[in-house]
Parts: structure tokens; C-alpha cells; sequence
């Protein structure tokens, strides 16, 4: 679903287009939008993958098209490995009328941003990111995978990205084991993405922010969109959601890097533009 013929017409062409699951979960969110969750990853979903995260920015029309539905649903919620003060940021979500209800799930969770307060509630950091900060230096110098590969520091996580090296698969692949070995000695788990590696907490992913989320708010439907591995932990949730009797509708923000979770997807759409579009459609068919 791309920037051409994004509509009411076209939410209703997606209606009788997608499976039996997936249309259950659109129409229980066009039938009582008021009781929706809509969940959605930042990078690649909102904000196109760049080489840099730090020059990520949402898309240009998200911000319009997110004021536009978040008033008619329960909640928009960003799930995001980023603080959710830097998603807040690249997104340009503060002090946007309309987005009351859009919240910010920052460090898969363990941060939220409140749009209707600004305010930003945090337990203390797991203490074994900053002692496998403090080693990954080395480890990336023994591997010998140091060239083209960098450090991203993210407060409650810490990942390693291999997008600029010269052979970024193998860089990729070259650390998994290291960082793996790495990640269990200090108490935490690697979660792998794009070409990026990255050490965080247990217990912190997509899946347990969006279920937690959507029992906390009595979601009715959840709408999950996102692009990456450590999106199939929230396309989880929303299985275990339709299990409870919650339905549930999954997009995949389209991407050629990970094919899991276009074979898990009701809809795939063209990336963020695709994803502005479903969102703007939503809007407008609600009404």
C-alpha cells in the first residue's frame, strides 16, 4: 500500500484482500476503533533505515498521518530499542496536537514517553550493559572485525552495527559468537536486526511491551506493524493475543532483509511510505 490511492476505498479494498485473521483483526478495529491498539516500530516502519541511526528521521507524513488516527483509537504505541526521549526526538512527536494518545515504548518497554505529559518514566539500568560496553572495544579488536563496524550507545542496550563494513554479512556473522559469549557472561541476550548486533536485558522485547501494553488499556484489536527480526516478538504477541480472543492485524513495513517476517505478515506495505499510507487510510475510513 504506497502513496498512491491511499484511501477509505483502499482500507476497504484491504478488507476483502487479506486472510481470514488479518481481516478479523481490521474489522474489529474499524467496528470499535475507540478500544484499538495501534502498535509500530520506529526504524523502517516509520523511519527509513538509513546508514547512520543517528540521522534517522520519521517520514514526513507520519507525524500528519498519526495526528489524524490517534484521537479515534485507544492508543498509538512506538516500540522502539531506542530511549524513547531520541525516538520522541527523530520522531518528532512533542507537542503535536492530536498525538494525546500516542506513547512511546522506548528500550523495548522498560522507558515510556507519555505524549499527554511529556514525561518519561524509567526503572534503574541492568548494571551488565555498561560492564559489556566497557569490553566490547577489545572484543571487537580480537575478532578483527573492527573496521567499518561501530558502537551504538543505548543507554539500557548497547548494539554493534556492521552496515558500513565492506562485507557487512560477514562482519555480521563474524561477531554473533563473540558477542553471543559476551552477552551471557554479563546476564544479558543478543538480539539480532539489519546488520546490527545488540546486547540488552531479558526480558525486554517487542512481544512483552505490546502484550503488557495491550492488557494494561483493554485493547479489543491490536494493529502491529514493523520491519525487522526483533519485530517477530511482537507479531508473537499479537498471535497469543488472537488466541485470547483479541483480533489482530499484522504489517510488514516491506523489506528484502528479513523475509521472516513478510511470510508472517497479513499485509505488507512499501516501507514507511507504505506504512503512512495504511495509517492515513485508517484515518480516513474511521471517520
Amino acid at each position: 500500500m504506497g502513496s498512491h490511492g491511499d484511501s477509505a476505498g483502499a482500507i476497504d479494498s484491504l478488507v476483502r484482500s487479506v486472510g481470514r485473521a488479518g481481516r478479523e483483526g481490521l474489522e474489529g478495529l474499524l467496528a470499535r476503533p475507540g478500544k484499538a491498539l495501534v502498535g509500530l516500530d520506529f526504524d523502517g516502519t516509520l523511519a527509513p533505515i538509513v546508514a547512520d541511526p543517528e540521522q534517522a528521521r520519521a517520514h514526513p507524513g507520519a507525524v500528519p498521518a498519526l495526528a489524524a488516527l490517534a484521537p479515534k483509537v485507544a492508543s498509538v504505541a512506538v516500540i522502539t530499542g531506542r530511549a524513547p526521549g531520541v525516538a520522541v526526538r527523530y520522531g518528532g512527536f512533542a507537542g503535536v496536537s492530536g498525538l494525546e494518545h500516542l506513547v512511546v515504548l522506548g528500550h523495548y518497554g522498560a522507558e515510556r514517553w507519555d505524549a499527554r505529559t511529556g514525561a518519561v518514566t524509567a526503572p534503574a539500568p541492568h548494571p551488565g550493559v555498561a560492564a559489556a560496553r566497557e569490553e566490547l572495544p577489545g572484543l571487537l579488536d580480537r575478532v578483527g572485525a573492527w573496521q567499518g563496524t561501530w558502537i551504538e550507545e543505548k543507554g539500557r542496550a548497547v548494539a554493534v552495527h556492521t552496515r558500513r563494513a565492506a562485507d557487512p554479512q560477514a562482519a555480521f556473522e563474524a561477531l554473533r559468537d563473540p558477542l553471543s559469549e559476551l552477552a551471557s557472561r554479563h546476564g544479558l541476550i543478543v538480539e539480532p536486526g539489519r546488520m546490527v548486533l545488540e546486547l540488552r536485558p531479558p526480558g525486554m522485547d517487542k512481544g512483552v511491551a505490546l502484550l503488557e501494553y495491550a492488557r494494561e488499556i483493554g485493547a479489543e484489536s491490536v494493529l502491529y506493524a514493523g520491519d525487522d527480526l526483533g519485530d517477530l516478538s511482537a507479531f508473537a504477541a499479537v498471535d497469543k493475543l488472537r488466541s485470547d480472543g483479541v483480533p489482530g492485524l499484522l504489517v510488514c513495513s516491506g523489506s528484502d532483509e528479513v523475509t521472516e517476517l513478510r511470510e508472517r505478515a497479513d499485509v505488507v506495505v512499501d516501507g514507511p511510505e507504505g506504512v503512512v499510507g495504511l495509517l492515513r487510510g485508517l484515518a480516513e475510513r474511521i471517520g
